[in-house]
């Protein structure tokens, strides 16, 4: 193998900090240093993103949403708006462009940059600062930026450098920012994969570096360990690939023993779901193609697939679907290995996560209209969402803090005005019109 590893830190990994939620708080001014969750509020909702906040009374990403409310019973829970985080997202791509050609989107808030392509090489620290000074002016948006050899030591040192906060590591100091690391620091070790780790005694980077290959091998398989090794070592010639473009997004679990039952299988995909929503998560967008596998125990591997009407970020409806297709794939059978991978990835996908469905096992999703979403609308009970764009002819436009009936509580404030106090209308005596998200990319 040909090491193309750089000899200087030229790899760039932009991240937004808590960007869904921070949108919020630059187009709602009341919300502006107040604790924030976007995502649903079912019995199954989950948090996509929690603003820092939020995060300090202990609420995250991933989390149910019932617990995160629980937490941070103050937040504000909002419905996710992916027309304007997907505005906002093309601003910071293309100030990050100007670094380089070589820019690398690895989700909606996410990228690398190759500075080795462009102008900036020899100065990094300077042109990352310009770049972060210059979205924060346009977007008013915070973006954490970590500079590496390789993209392993860029992310962790973007990760390293959040909140808003830049990290550059030279090469000479790898082994010294590496090495104290938690082994769940490193990209692809996940729950499972850390806890077989444990079982070695590595929870660092620096004693995951202490394992034989061989060791590591049997123990996580021969393609992770192979490549948790090298990691170990900061071993990454992968290139930065503005090309690159993620087809499909899973996660798979081998049990230690077969399983069999409907309940247990049942509680199996589940867990294995709620893995791959975690990474579709992360990715950003949905998906409109769910894929099952399942593996017997005589190693018989079957795949199924539901392919939806069009793009779903919203979990109830994916982790239904996930349940169809294995169910398709045959569960009489006992089971070795689930599956569950979401396929025909979209980041502008239609997220309809219910925010006032009832108490059942698979509550079923209140769907945004069928109508346009490009389009305006009379504000009613059925398609309101908290969080989402109105106007009013007198009042201007706002936001929906929720509706009861023909009783609409709104604040009506945006990017440019004061914060707003809520209000209380009468629909019938003052129709309200749901409206697309007015992204104003201006100095903050």
């Amino acid at each position: 193998m040909i090491d193309r590893q750089r000899t200087r830190a030229t790899v760039l990994h932009a991240d937004a900090d808590s960007f869904f939620a921070a949108v919020e708080q630059r187009d709602k001014p009341s919300l502006r240093g107040k604790p924030v969750l976007v995502g649903g509020t079912g019995p199954r909702g989950v948090v996509s993103t929690a603003s820092y906040e939020a995060r300090q009374a202990g609420a995250r990403s991933a989390m149910p949403m019932s617990r995160a409310r629980r937490l941070a019973p103050a937040a504000a829970v909002l419905f996710p708006r992916f027309e304007a985080y997907s505005a906002y997202s093309r601003a910071i791509m293309t100030e990050l462009a100007t670094l380089s050609p070589l820019v690398e989107q690895l989700s909606i808030d996410e990228a690398f940059v190759d500075l080795e392509e462009g102008p900036f090489a020899d100065d990094p620290t300077t042109a990352a600062s310009a770049v972060r000074a210059r979205i924060r002016t346009l977007t008013g948006l915070a973006v954490s930026v970590g500079i590496g050899r390789t993209k392993l030591v860029a992310k962790l040192a973007s990760d390293a450098a959040k909140p808003d906060g830049l990290l550059l590591v030279e090469p000479a100091d790898e082994d010294a920012f590496l090495l104290p690391l938690p082994v769940r620091a490193v990209p692809g070790i996940g729950p499972a994969t850390a806890a077989a780790l444990e079982r070695l005694d590595a929870r660092t980077v620096a004693d995951l570096r202490r394992q034989p290959l061989d060791m590591l091998t049997m123990t996580v398989g021969e393609s992770s360990g192979t490549n948790l090794y090298r990691l170990a070592r900061g071993i990454d010639p992968r290139p930065v690939s503005p090309g690159a473009e993620r087809k499909s997004v899973g996660a798979e679990r081998t049990f230690a023993a077969d399983i069999f039952g409907h309940d247990a299988i049942s509680a199996a995909v589940d867990a294995v779901t709620d893995e791959a929503l975690r990474r579709l998560t992360s990715h950003g967008g949905g998906a409109r193609t769910i894929v099952a596998k399942v593996r017997f125990a005589d190693f018989t591997t079957l795949t199924r697939s539901v392919t939806l009407a069009q793009p779903s970020a919203d979990p109830a409806e994916l982790r239904a679907a996930a349940h169809r297709a294995a169910i398709a794939a045959g569960l009489t059978d006992s089971v070795r290995l689930l599956g569950v991978s979401f396929h025909n990835l979209s980041a502008h996908a239609q997220l309809t996560l219910p925010w006032d469905a009832p108490d059942e096992v698979t509550p079923e999703p209140l769907d945004l209209p069928a109508e346009d979403p490009t389009q305006s609308r009379p504000l009613t009970e059925d398609n309101a969402r908290p969080g989402l764009d109105i106007e009013h002819p007198t009042f201007g436009r706002g936001w929906v803090v929720h509706v009861r009936g023909r009783e609409a509580t709104v604040r009506f404030e945006s990017v440019g005005t004061p914060p707003a106090r809520s209000r209380v209308l009468d629909l019938d005596a003052d129709p309200i019109l749901l409206v697309p998200p007015l992204v104003a990319l201006e100095p903050f």
